[in-house]
């Protein structure tokens, strides 16, 4: 079992502004390298990814990025639409 569900954001803004959303939902997350966000899963990690997902999502349409999150083996990541 997964304990942790890491994110990868494009720029440091994007990963400061969603670490900041994510703690302000009680979620337990941290800043990793430069653009990464480790949010550690106090129980079922595919749950945790969920609600992680759902917040990146919604920090997305806030900004108007043009950047789609995908979840792939534990890890959220923002990557730009492909045509």
């Amino acid at each position: 079992m997964q304990e942790r569900v890491e994110v990868k954001a494009a720029r440091i803004p994007d990963r400061d502004r969603l670490l900041e959303t994510l703690k302000s939902e009680g979620l337990d997350a941290r800043p990793v390298d430069e653009v990464g966000i480790e949010v550690a899963c106090g129980g079922d990690a595919d749950e945790v990814s969920d609600r992680v997902l759902a917040h990146v999502e919604s920090v997305v349409l806030d900004l108007g990025a043009p950047f789609v999150p995908v979840k792939h083996e534990g890890v959220v990541y923002l990557r730009p639409p492909t045509n």
